[in-house]
């Protein structure tokens, strides 16, 4: 994993470059969510009834990472009405091509129960993800 400036998270081999301009601060939604556009997409943004290819690395406060599509060298495709919350508003606001940061607050994640012995309940969740594709 690389990181060019300490303000971004380290990038996952395989993971396209940041910005040089993206934010080091975080804008936060009107649900909790927290995000940043680390690489502006040219193409289309995704409704919440679409489809997305995406390459994802995810990890909980203390750094300790729960799931990576970039460990397993393959992208992954879904629903974004088939995730948690956070990832079907997130996903929202970046374009195709690009990288976004989230910062998932509990109750847009997992909530209370967590999830399969991996996220704990009430876990904040962070994803640095790469939109492939809207389908």
């Amino acid at each position: 994993m690389t990181a060019a400036n300490p303000a971004f998270p380290a990038l996952p081999n395989g993971a396209g470059a940041i910005d040089a301009g993206a934010p080091a601060a975080f804008t936060q939604t009107a649900s909790g969510l927290k995000y940043r556009i680390l690489r502006e997409g040219a193409g289309v943004k995704p409704a919440a009834s679409q489809s997305v290819e995406v390459h994802y690395h995810g990890w909980l406060d203390g750094g300790r990472v729960f799931d990576s599509s970039y460990q397993r060298g393959k992208t992954i495709s879904f629903g974004l009405n088939q995730v948690i919350r956070g990832w079907t508003e997130g996903m929202q606001l970046v374009g195709e091509g690009g990288m976004i940061e989230l910062e998932i607050p509990s109750d847009l994640g997992y909530g209370a129960r967590g999830a399969g012995g991996v996220i704990p309940g009430n876990a904040t969740l962070h994803f640095l993800v790469e939109l492939i594709k809207v389908r």
